[in-house]
């Protein structure tokens, strides 16, 4: 018998002879549903606090700089790609209209009629995005020294295979 189990709904012990009589069993059956239907005591298992909060606190507000992960040139590719996307939906809706007021032609063949004009704005977006590229990678580093300088540039190659694997970035001077 565990410690905390009340003494009021430990079981009987087992009795040697296995018939009740009416009465014992009319007795056992209103304990069984008066311990079914005994509340049980609660205990809280959250908090909430309900208090308001405060409109300021007593730090001043701290400057959250603006660190993006996406670099800007590609963030500039997109939103061409975007462009270009909605552009040739609209100029391929536009001409599959036109196209349903002179004939019966089949989306496909709308579809074909357009391609030139997406192959176009395509090819425009990627010849933009390198120029902007190239024109990002054209810069020039000036090094101005005073004094003795030691200038080192290591490459290490560490490859490391299987499953488990350890680097070690040792260099022996």
């Amino acid at each position: 018998m565990h410690p905390d189990t009340p003494a009021e709904s430990t079981p009987d012990p087992i009795r040697s002879h296995p018939r009740m009589s009416d009465a014992e069993a009319t007795a056992e059956a209103r304990r069984i549903i008066a311990d079914a239907y005994r509340p049980v005591p609660q205990m809280p298992t959250a908090y909430r606090d309900t208090a308001p909060l405060p409109a300021y606190g007593s730090m001043p507000p701290v400057p959250q700089p603006d660190r993006r992960i996406v670099p800007p040139w590609a963030a500039g590719t997109a939103v061409a790609g975007i462009g270009v996307g909605a552009t040739c939906v609209g100029l391929g809706c536009g001409i599959w209209l036109a196209c349903q007021g002179f004939a019966a032609v089949t989306l496909t063949s709308v579809l074909f009629v357009t391609l030139p004009i997406a192959a176009v704005a395509a090819v425009a977006a990627a010849i933009g995005s390198a120029i902007r590229s190239i024109k990002a990678t054209r810069t020039e580093t000036h090094h101005h020294y005073a004094g003795p300088v030691w200038q080192e540039n290591n490459t290490i190659t560490a490859p490391a295979y299987g499953l488990i694997s350890r680097t070690r970035n040792d260099l022996s001077r």
